[in-house]
């Protein structure tokens, strides 16, 4: 949690110096797939692969039954060191971090770590959730009993009899996920599995109101650092803002609700998660001041991030300083957010940056199908988007202008439409730039 600037001053370092896979690990390497550092995170994977067969066996030996799941607190070498069951031995971390992998093929289109690394990984964690989970009265789908990490602390309040919204969205994205990629790779009697197990799940518990709760008797009613129940919203997007007014209610009404509860209980990476919903919910203002808040709160002048609120203002009832590093890479990830997006099956093009931010421009970010993307936006309007294809593949791009022409095309055949998007088939290597008339 602290890589190599873990200290101890001669006593244990915070946390342990541990492998934290809920939640810490995977939020550091949430930039590297739009910030295109794919080669860096590959790290991430190699160190999960090694510890591959030490998982196994806590697997078979903590849970008795084959397939893969890792636990939430683990050494260098991935063996478990325990701590409040809700989080160091439950049963969907490695569902958390198959949605790594799955991203990682994704921006890369690579089928060698499809083949090879992603699927595998998925495919063993598929084989885990089917044999651990039961069938309730109504024949949902369902973990024997549920937790959501960090909720009700280390108490007995913190089980439930049914799927909490966190164990459900991972559940529901690792046969997601497993389904396509199986399919991806030929495997239909896998991929039509996967999918028939997925269909056996039930929908999230929502208020009266549509805000998405922890669980089917607990509604989101007190500040918490850890946004577990809005898992399906991000990073999973499985309820996405692109799907409609249904989609879009559950993620305003749910969101409006977190910053009504408040921010008492909130860490530094709270505000860069909240950030990054919000940029999913195209709120670019609301984005920019949580980043901000970040920045100038949680941050030290060294820029490490260090959980507490250093201002003392409120912003947060923690004033504590211990050093962690995933509040700062979901920073650059909420900024990503900001500028380029790619999850919902096209590519939008700066979807939530705020008014003021009128002269801006990046180059190269990456977006699914392994597309990297460059745009400049002047005068408050973009002007330019350029599109480079890695690998042969379609690229469905929102246009972010009404009118357009192209400046270049090499190896990329452009096929307009009326409703605001635009295709282009892309060989690897081709690029196109279009400018706004």
């Amino acid at each position: 949690m602290q890589a190599v600037w873990t200290a101890d001053n001669g006593r244990i370092p915070p946390w342990k110096g541990d492998f934290h896979h809920d939640l810490n690990t995977q939020l550091s390497y949430w930039p590297s797939y739009s910030g295109n550092h794919l080669e860096e995170g590959l790290g991430y994977f190699d160190h999960l692969d090694e510890n591959l067969a030490n998982y196994k066996r806590y697997t078979k030996m903590y849970f008795g039954v084959d397939g893969l799941a890792v636990p939430g607190v683990t050494t260098l070498d991935g063996t478990e060191m325990g701590g409040w069951i809700q989080y160091s031995l439950s049963p969907t971390v490695s569902s958390w971090l198959a949605h790594h992998y799955y991203l990682q093929w994704r921006y890369s289109m690579d089928t060698d770590f499809l083949k090879n690394r992603a699927y595998p990984w998925v495919k063993e964690v598929c084989t885990f959730l089917e044999k651990i989970t039961v069938k309730d009265e109504n024949g949902q789908r369902k973990l024997p009993i549920s937790s959501s990490p960090e909720i009700k602390d280390n108490s007995l309040e913190a089980w439930f009899p049914q799927n909490t919204n966190y164990d459900l969205a991972l559940m529901k994205f690792a046969f997601s996920a497993g389904a396509e990629l199986a399919l991806e790779l030929g495997l239909v009697a896998e991929s039509d599995h996967w999918k028939e197990i997925l269909s056996e799940f039930g929908d999230y518990a929502v208020t009266e109101n549509n805000e998405l709760m922890f669980a089917p008797n607990l509604p989101y009613q007190e500040s918490h650092r850890h946004f577990s129940h809005m898992m399906a919203i991000h990073p999973l997007g499985l309820i996405k803002w692109e799907d409609g007014e249904k989609s879009q209610t559950i993620i305003k009404n749910t969101i409006a609700l977190l910053d009504k509860v408040g921010p008492d209980y909130w860490c530094g990476y709270s505000y860069a998660w909240l950030a990054n919903m919000k940029a999913r919910a195209k709120d670019g203002e609301g984005a920019a001041k949580d980043l901000s808040i970040f920045a100038k709160a949680f941050v030290l002048p060294n820029s490490f991030h260090v959980n507490g609120d250093q201002t003392k203002s409120g912003l947060s009832k923690f004033t504590y300083r211990p050093f962690t590093l995933e509040g700062n890479f979901a920073f650059a990830a909420g900024l990503q957010e900001m500028l380029l997006q790619s999850y919902a099956g096209f590519i939008e093009i700066m979807p939530a940056v705020p008014e003021t931010w009128r002269d801006i421009a990046f180059e190269k970010l990456r977006a699914e199908g392994a597309f990297l993307i460059s745009a400049k936006k002047e005068n408050g309007q973009v002007t330019e988007v350029k599109i480079e294809a890695e690998k042969d593949g379609v690229a469905t791009l929102k246009l972010p202008f009404k009118k357009y022409h192209t400046l270049s095309a090499r190896l990329v055949t452009i096929n307009a439409s009326e409703d605001g998007f635009v295709e282009l088939k892309c060989k690897a290597g081709g690029s196109v730039i279009l400018k706004s008339n």
